[in-house]
């Protein structure tokens, strides 16, 4: 198999002798070469024809959003933002752009802790042959704007979801967005997020959706109850599970162990709502490079919950759906149109909400 042609873009020639030397330890990347800012990276671009982009955001003359939107329109490729923790917020903006995921750098500032990216940073350049690139340039071309769902009535469906329980990895914050955007007002059951993602990243996550879909959508607390029409992301970093032994569901956050793979991870997650709810349960899985998922999906299709994958039709990666199909034990393929619909169909209604019918 040919090695991945990757151009590495950083202001600092520090990260990126050091982002080069990650990348030129793994026998299938080939590093092409390196840009020192957005009018450099274009220029390499048109001149080495790399397969993926390693691009910082903040970088002088043109910066990293400059870089994204003329790539969407004259050389659309894949492009992984290796940026620093305090453009947190600049990420979810790269997202919507086009950008296919992003690793933090430990500091802002040129440092041997760069290092401490090497896997993650790995495993994504690594991953970039199963990704559906088509999927993502549709949707930044389409940039749906979110409307207000149509009210439901009464009558429709069964409604046996209880708790709604989702898990997503790469490619996942586009589409949790618009699964979300899709769902009816009048949805009362809760639904838990198992989205990988780093520290701090999850909150400002939350508070995107919130903003965007209208919807009650918060990081996860430790110990706090459920509520209808509420929305609960998991702690990047954190495991987040169900507890219910007083008869009460609530929250637990708990640190991540050592023999934890993922954190948050979506079979944790996924065996504790089994636990608690039973078969009133509906859990999806998103898009995602890996399994995480599949065994906890297991676990719920065992005792008759409803488990719906993601289509090849519409995940950016996918590796986790395909898992749960694999496995046997999804009810439902669906691409995230379907997947809105679904939950609308199956999730408990807020009467006060709802028109008449």
């Amino acid at each position: 198999m040919s090695k991945i042609r990757v151009l590495v873009v950083d202001d600092s020639s520090f990260n990126r002798k050091i982002i080069s030397e990650i990348l030129g330890s793994s026998g299938q990347i080939d590093v092409v070469g390196t840009a020192f800012d957005g009018e450099d990276a274009i220029r390499k671009i048109l001149q080495l024809n790399p397969d993926v982009i390693t691009l910082d955001l903040e970088m002088p003359r043109m910066d990293g959003f400059a870089v994204l939107r003329w790539l969407m329109v004259n050389r659309p490729l894949p492009v992984l933002v290796v940026s620093s923790r305090e453009s947190n917020r600049s990420v979810f903006k790269a997202l919507d752009l086009g950008a296919v995921d992003f690793v933090v750098k430990p500091s802002r500032t040129a440092s041997p802790q760069l290092k401490l990216i090497e896997d993650e940073l790995l495993s994504k350049i690594l991953a970039i042959p199963q990704l559906r690139f088509d999927h993502i340039r549709q949707r930044v071309a389409q940039a749906p704007v979110i409307q207000t769902p149509v009210t439901l009535p009464r009558s429709q469906g069964d409604r046996t979801a209880e708790i709604i329980a989702i898990a997503a990895s790469t490619g996942g914050p586009p589409a949790i967005q618009q699964l979300l955007a899709g769902l009816a007002p009048a949805l009362a059951s809760p639904i838990l997020i198992c989205q990988h993602m780093p520290p701090v990243f999850t909150r400002l996550f939350a508070e995107r959706l919130a903003g965007i879909t209208k919807r009650v959508v918060k990081e996860a607390v430790d110990g706090e109850a459920l509520f209808p029409s509420h929305t609960y992301i998991a702690p990047g970093g954190k495991q987040l599970r169900l507890v219910g032994s007083d008869g009460t569901p609530r929250i637990m956050v708990t640190d991540r162990r050592p023999e934890d793979r993922f954190a948050p991870s979506a079979n944790l997650l996924f065996h504790s709502v089994a636990k608690v709810y039973g078969k009133a349960c509906l859990a999806i899985v998103l898009t995602g490079m890996g399994d995480d998922g599949r065994e906890g999906a297991q676990a719920l299709h065992q005792i008759g919950a409803t488990v719906a994958a993601e289509s090849e039709e519409s995940a950016v990666i996918f590796g986790m759906p395909r898992e749960v199909i694999k496995a046997g034990v999804a009810d439902h393929v669906l691409n995230i149109q379907g997947m809105s619909d679904l939950i609308n169909r199956s999730g408990l209604l807020n009467a006060a909400l709802m028109g008449p019918g």
